[in-house]
């Protein structure tokens, strides 16, 4: 079955997350997938957490349904690779900080020169202009640049993190859409090639809802408030009598009056001063001290067992663990079977979105470090000899 991506060449120049978590995408859904890797090692994401016969299990789903290929970037020849394969492909990818690419003679002005459709993606910290735009810029700085780090906590604690690179995934998330939006310009309007600009801190400055407008006409500064979201009542973190952790939305007019008929409290639930958001919201400390006392009065089994029949949106708090054995998740396919090189059997996640007719596959788990070098210069043109020339040279 083809996929929707079947035929765009992608050329990934990038490493650890933010750019290749773009490919990994596009990859998944029938790409194909060349990452340029230095034969020096690789992309340091192959020895990140936790690893297996020397390589990280991150790798083999980051990398999954990728060709990679290693070329020296400071060798000519090896410079001389990555135009040829640039000068064929539909899509570039790439994450070095502003002006690298540039001074190797593979940025924006040389590469479309020869290849003028060339969709160019580039995810840096802080974009490609701007006075900002020479920095280093981690995933983390754009959390806290993009305001996502300033709200997440609780308001007598410094900020926190979520427990994933979430700035890079988000930016990933972003340069996909934008590479497909301009990939659709060139194929369809008849456009040009473009230039796809992502940073990392725009990427989570976008998700941040009302909060510009909040503050430009109100002055509002949103500050951290631990579990619950202020003005959209009652939603929270409750913990039930044996110790688990369950997350109640409660907000929707309907879905409140179920609620606490659910938690035994017709009383508020007839309440007419609570029918609006406005109104529980004013009296949201009242409503989250009755929802805990009837989750510590129950285990978590019975409390989500009473908010299922009430049709009151509620879940506990997933670990991995969880998802192995939810009927959900498996029904779903989100845990995948998978082999790696060697043979051991793997879990990796399922693929999303799900495309009804044609759905992304894993084909294969991250390959090895310039595993496809050889087939990818046989389709450029370069004979046996030539591979093993620039081998020799140091070039791949």
């Amino acid at each position: 079955m083809d996929k929707p991506l079947q035929g765009v060449k992608v050329l990934e120049l990038g490493t650890l997350i933010a750019g290749p978590f773009c490919t990994r995408i596009l990859a998944e859904f029938g790409a194909d997938v060349i990452k340029v890797e230095s034969p020096d090692g690789g992309d340091p994401l192959r020895q990140w957490r936790k690893l297996h016969e020397g390589t990280s299990l991150w790798w083999a789903v980051q990398a999954r349904n990728k060709r990679s290929l290693t070329a020296n970037l400071k060798h000519p020849d090896g410079l001389a690779v990555v135009r040829r394969l640039a000068a064929e492909a539909d899509i570039v990818v790439e994450n070095f900080r502003p002006g690298v690419l540039d001074r190797l003679g593979l940025g924006w002005e040389a590469l479309s020169a020869a290849n003028p459709g060339l969709v160019m993606v580039r995810l840096s910290g802080f974009g490609q202009t701007g006075p900002y735009k020479d920095r280093p810029g981690f995933g983390a700085i754009g959390e806290s640049m993009g305001g996502l780090r300033y709200i997440t906590g609780f308001p007598d604690r410094p900020p926190v993190r979520t427990g994933i690179s979430i700035g890079d995934s988000i930016a990933a998330l972003w340069a996909a859409i934008g590479a497909l939006m301009a990939l659709r310009h060139r194929e369809v309007n008849g456009g040009a090639g473009q230039v796809v600009d992502v940073a990392l801190y725009e990427a989570v400055f976008a998700m941040m809802e009302s909060m510009v407008p909040e503050f430009d006409l109100f002055g509002f500064v949103r500050e951290r408030t631990g579990n619950i979201m202020p003005g959209i009542t009652p939603s929270n973190t409750h913990t039930t009598r044996d110790g688990r952790h369950v997350i109640i939305g409660g907000n929707g007019d309907a879905i409140f009056l179920r609620l606490m008929q659910a938690i035994g409290r017709p009383d508020l639930a007839g309440d007419p001063t609570l029918a609006s958001n406005a109104g529980r919201d004013a009296r949201a400390a009242e409503l989250y001290a009755a929802i805990d006392a009837w989750c510590t009065a129950h285990d978590g089994d019975a409390v989500l067992a009473a908010l299922e029949a009430a049709q009151v949106p509620a879940s506990s708090v997933f670990s991995v663990a969880d998802m192995f054995r939810d009927a959900q998740f498996l029904a779903r396919g989100m845990i995948e079977s998978a082999n790696l090189a060697d043979g051991t059997p793997l879990r990796v996640p399922g693929i999303v979105p799900r495309l009804t007719g044609t759905p992304g596959t894993t084909a294969w788990l991250g390959p090895t470090l310039g595993e496809h070098t050889d087939a990818i210069l046989a389709d450029l043109g370069y004979t046996p000899a030539a591979v093993t020339a620039l081998r020799e040279n140091g070039a791949i």
